[in-house]
């Protein structure tokens, strides 16, 4: 392989431990490459390989970027818009590889959006069989029956079928607003509001605060951040065959 490097030397460049370090886990067993456990004196194209260590997914591969954003409100989620309306792109001035948007929020929406250049996680993120959970913090009217978030989990019929949540939870009532939690899995458009408007309580703000194990924390509108080892490791997890 014209591209091969030692394995411990690939481990290290990825953040895993000194060299020393990587040597006593290829020794002791813990890391497996491309499915087989690796032994000292393996080498590997980084740029291929699937490397795993104690069962957690290692990024080798220098060239792929993985970017949380916190989008704002009024954000078109397309990396450029044609109409000259604020796209992703203009939030992202410091990221010299090409990345794309995992998934959208609609115009109106913000919070947590995931951008990558790693084709193969974006497909399994969005394909509704690995079925990720993402998690919605809403200011709806209030005051907020119970029986609403007994609707939302039983299942809601839309014009395009039946639709439930997979989690509610009240976390403020106040005056005439309910703020509420929503997990989900479901991926149809403008799911979130449509069911609320369903059972009659619209949507006035809608965040997305995490996506599957990823959360939005304290990231500001309109920032970015990579994602550490360990939250990327964590997404292939969520999405293994």
């Amino acid at each position: 392989m014209a591209n091969a490097e030692r394995l411990q030397k690939v481990l290290a460049s990825a953040g895993v431990g000194s060299r020393r370090a990587c040597e006593d886990l290829i020794f002791r067993g813990r890391v497996t490459v491309d499915g087989k456990v690796a032994q000292l004196g393996d080498k590997v194209d980084a740029h291929k390989a699937e490397i795993y260590v104690d069962g957690q997914r290692v990024i080798a591969d220098e060239n792929l970027v993985y970017l949380a954003l916190n989008k704002p409100r009024g954000v078109v989620s397309t990396m450029a818009d044609e109409k000259g309306r604020t796209a992703l792109l203009e939030f992202l001035d410091r990221v010299d590889q090409r990345v794309y948007h995992v998934g959208r929020l609609d115009t109106d929406s913000e919070g947590l959006l995931l951008l990558t250049n790693d084709g193969t996680l974006a497909h399994k993120l969005m394909h509704p069989s690995y079925e990720v959970p993402k998690t919605y913090v809403c200011e709806v009217p209030g005051p907020l029956p119970r029986a609403v978030g007994r609707q939302l989990l039983a299942g809601v019929e839309l014009e395009d079928g039946l639709a439930k949540v997979d989690k509610f939870r009240l976390i403020d009532a106040f005056g005439r607003s309910a703020q509420i939690e929503i997990v989900i899995h479901e991926g149809r458009n403008r799911i979130v509001r449509r069911m609320l408007d369903e059972v009659g309580h619209p949507v006035n703000r809608l965040v997305r605060t995490a996506i599957g194990p990823i959360r939005l924390g304290d990231l500001k509108p309109g920032r970015t951040r990579r994602l550490t080892n360990a939250e990327v490791a964590a997404l292939f997890k969520a999405v293994a065959d």
